[in-house]
């Protein structure tokens, strides 16, 4: 029995200490698991160029809780290790044996073993006291060795039998980590980080003992059955396969892999890129319903298959984070930081490429089968604008494809569209294209068909997003103006043309001005006379344009954005006296009853806008009660 020191060399400490630098406790099981492939994929890799004689068998990795010893074991049929190989990968820490590996065999399919062989090992020492290795080498007449340590520098390396190939590395569990000896604790980071891995992977839990009793159909006699073993990794992922490989049948049993309980997507792009970094992966533009559930950190980051994160922030554009799906890259190693992803340029050039793919596929749906586009844009809208807002290239391109929907017909139009549509009819003094938009067509329908039968084309902007995004393309678009269809801006362009005096008398005008100065505590009203025309409502509450966006905003963003949010809101109350209903209100001889009737149109102009609450609607019902009766 050999005894002695691991040693360690001082200008390589910090490498192997940030390997302990774990923010999730349970990574041992990923970094063991991963090395368990490494040894397999290496031995396939010497096999194919006949460096290892004889079969490979079955390659597999086998994962063993005893509660009784308190161990958990990691087993695989890889390369295996010879004593000289210990030596090396376990006591001299500095090193890295797949690197070495791929150095000597360079240019022959290393990217498919590329790992930390050797130093991922040592997270085992986090939860254990005691941690024994037992290997044998491929190699002929290799003899197996046993590997102990305690987690000191001291450690015992001997010979032993051992039957097979490969490796077992068994973990004598500490007290503060006997957790890792419950099933569903092992098999729930199994599932994180190891459900896509190339090998595959069988766990015991140890409580069925590889047999079960069962009776026969006929008679008392028990009889011994062998219990089914089950893999748990999916071992070729859709994502590892050629896009010509896959149908859509495929991409769907795929998505629903990922998220058992998911709508289907809409659609999907598959990432498959080897120069200039390495990229594969299938990305879903899932389903987003108009009640904004909205889930991020949905996509999964892989290194090989080997699960890295779901926080994938920093590679995956802002806009895009709504998505669903999977991207693996060798490029980016297992234990990432945030510092590390913002400053990698194969992450950046990553964010760009995918930034561009998505631009691509939604150009493409668009050409091909815009009536498909159309139906799905309630969902894709949401992309689509958080992308023109937040990234110039993909706005360039999402020019072509965004879409706006008229509230009336339900037709949608792009940008160049909808200016040629309305050609000079919505322009505003400075020349601009005036964009016409309702935030609520139930609520606002009353003014919707005021400017439909002037011709004008309103579109609906109702998401969670809209408020942000004609801000933002105010500033990005050339010559265009967003106008809200009930703001106070409207009467200038809608009734530009026709309004003009009332057939009201001064004195009668007077009269209606001084009735409908209603008190309302939470908004503060003005009063003009106009004269529309015959068919417009008796009264119209409007709004000015930029303090109702200012206050939208401010409500959206908390803090002393919630104070503006609260302040009083302005509104015009623009009187029609052209309208029938003045001649009998000016005759009502009982001035109670004539500034209820008034006080009533005022609220029903203001409830139009959303804004008669609490004892000002209570007060309205009760005096349209009193005035029915």
């Amino acid at each position: 029995m050999q005894k002695g020191s691991i040693r360690v060399q001082t200008e390589n400490i910090f490498p192997i200490i940030k390997k302990f630098l774990y923010s999730e406790h349970d990574i041992f099981i990923r970094e063991l698991v991963s090395n368990a492939v490494d040894a397999n994929q290496k031995l396939k890799t010497l096999s194919s160029i006949g460096e290892a004689a004889g079969e490979l068998g079955d390659l597999r990795i086998d994962i063993k809780i005893d509660k009784e010893k308190k161990t958990l074991t990691i087993s695989d049929t890889g390369i295996g290790m010879t004593e000289e190989e210990i030596d090396k990968y376990l006591n001299q820490v500095a090193f890295s044996g797949a690197e070495e590996f791929l150095e000597k065999y360079k240019g022959q399919n290393e990217a498919n073993i590329i790992g930390h062989f050797g130093l991922g090992f040592y997270s085992s020492f986090m939860v254990s006291d005691k941690v024994e290795v037992i290997s044998k080498s491929y190699k002929k007449d290799s003899k197996a060795v046993r590997w102990e340590c305690d987690g000191s520098p001291e450690f015992t390396l001997e010979e032993v039998e051992k039957e097979t190939r490969g490796t077992d590395i068994i973990l004598h569990l500490n007290a503060e980590s006997e957790e890792f000896l419950e099933p569903y604790r092992v098999s729930s980071v199994l599932e994180k980080f190891c459900r896509f891995l190339p090998i595959p992977i069988f766990f015991d839990d140890g409580a069925s003992k590889g047999t079960e009793k069962t009776e026969k159909a006929e008679g008392d006699e028990n009889v011994e059955k062998a219990v089914e073993e089950k893999q748990i990794n999916n071992t070729a992922p859709a994502w590892t396969k050629k896009p010509s490989e896959l149908t859509d049948e495929d991409y769907q049993n795929f998505y629903k892999e990922l998220y058992p309980f998911g709508e289907p997507p809409l659609f999907w792009i598959h990432l498959n890129v080897d120069y200039p970094f390495n990229l594969t992966g299938i990305l879903y533009f899932p389903k987003i319903k108009q009640s904004y559930e909205i889930q991020k950190d949905k996509i999964q980051l892989y290194s090989n298959q080997v699960f890295v994160t779901d926080e994938v922030k920093d590679i995956v554009p802002e806009f895009l984070m709504l998505m669903h799906g999977v991207i693996d890259s060798p490029d980016i190693p297992l234990n990432v930081s945030r510092s590390y992803l913002q400053g990698d340029p194969n992450v950046r050039k990553i964010n760009s490429h995918i930034t561009k793919k998505v631009a691509d596929k939604l150009e493409e749906i668009f050409k091909a089968d815009r009536t498909q586009f159309e139906e799905k844009w309630e969902s894709l809208g949401l992309f689509v604008k958080y992308g023109m807002m937040t990234d110039d290239k993909f706005l360039e391109k999402a020019n072509k494809f965004h879409i706006l929907q008229d509230s009336k017909d339900g037709k949608f139009y792009t940008l160049e569209e909808y200016r040629i549509a309305t050609e000079t009819l919505q322009k505003n003094k400075d020349g601009k294209l005036v964009i016409l938009y309702t935030t609520n067509p139930i609520q606002q329908d009353a003014y919707i068909q005021q400017a439909n039968d002037k011709g004008y084309i309103v579109v609906k902007l109702d998401t969670i997003i809209d408020n942000g995004f004609l801000n933002q393309m105010e500033m990005k678009w050339e010559n265009v103006q967003f106008v809200r269809v009930d703001s106070d801006i409207v009467d200038n362009l809608i009734d530009k043309q026709e309004a003009g005096d009332s057939v009201l008398s001064k004195d009668e005008e007077a009269t209606l001005k001084e009735l409908f100065a209603v008190k309302n505590p939470e908004v503060n009203v003005s009063v003009e006379i106009k004269g529309l025309s015959a068919e417009a409502p008796p009264v119209v509450a409007t709004r000015p344009e930029f303090m109702r966006r200012m206050k939208d905003m401010a409500a959206m963003q908390g803090g002393m954005g919630a104070f503006y949010a609260n302040m009083p809101d302005e509104v015009t109350l623009t009187v029609n006296g052209n309208h029938a209903i003045y001649k009998n209100v000016l005759a009502e001889v009982e001035k109670d009853k004539q500034e209820k009737v008034v006080h009533n149109l005022a609220d029903l102009a203001l409830l139009s806008q959303g804004l008669l609450k609490g004892n000002s609607l209570t007060s309205f019902i009760n005096r349209s009660v009193e005035l029915m009766s």
